[in-house]
C-alpha cells in the first residue's frame, strides 16, 4: 500500500523577525532631529562680548578650509564642508561618524 507523502512548507522565521523589526523602528521616522552644523567656536570675555558691533570680526578656533561638525540632538554624526546650491548654504557630509565612535564619544 503505497501512501502520498507531501512536503510541507514552513514559513521562513527570518522573514517574520526582520518585518517586526521594520515596523518597531518605523514608529521613529516621524521623531524630529535638531541639526546643527557647527562652523567653529570661540571663548571670550564678557567685555569683549560688550564691545561687538556690527562689522566686527570674530576669530574662531577651527582654521580656513577645516572641515565642519554636523551634530544631530548635540551630538557629532559628521563633518562635512560648505557648498552653495541655489543661491542657499548648505552642507557635502565628507566622513560619517561610525556607530562604535559616537558610542564611545558617550562615556
Amino acid at each position: 500500500m503505497e501512501q502520498d507523502v507531501q512536503q510541507h512548507e514552513f514559513q521562513d522565521i527570518k522573514d517574520e523577525k526582520q518585518q517586526q523589526q521594520i515596523k518597531d523602528i518605523e514608529f521613529l521616522l516621524d521623531i524630529p532631529v535638531e541639526i546643527t552644523v557647527q562652523l567653529g567656536r570661540t571663548r571670550m570675555l564678557i567685555r569683549e562680548l560688550l564691545q561687538l558691533g556690527q562689522g566686527s570680526v570674530v576669530e574662531l578656533e577651527k582654521l580656513a578650509g577645516e572641515p565642519m561638525e554636523i551634530l544631530a540632538n548635540n551630538r557629532l554624526i559628521a563633518k562635512g564642508e560648505v557648498v552653495v546650491v541655489n543661491d542657499k548654504f548648505g552642507v557635502r557630509l565628507t566622513d560619517i561618524i561610525s556607530p562604535t565612535e559616537r558610542l564611545t564619544r558617550l562615556k
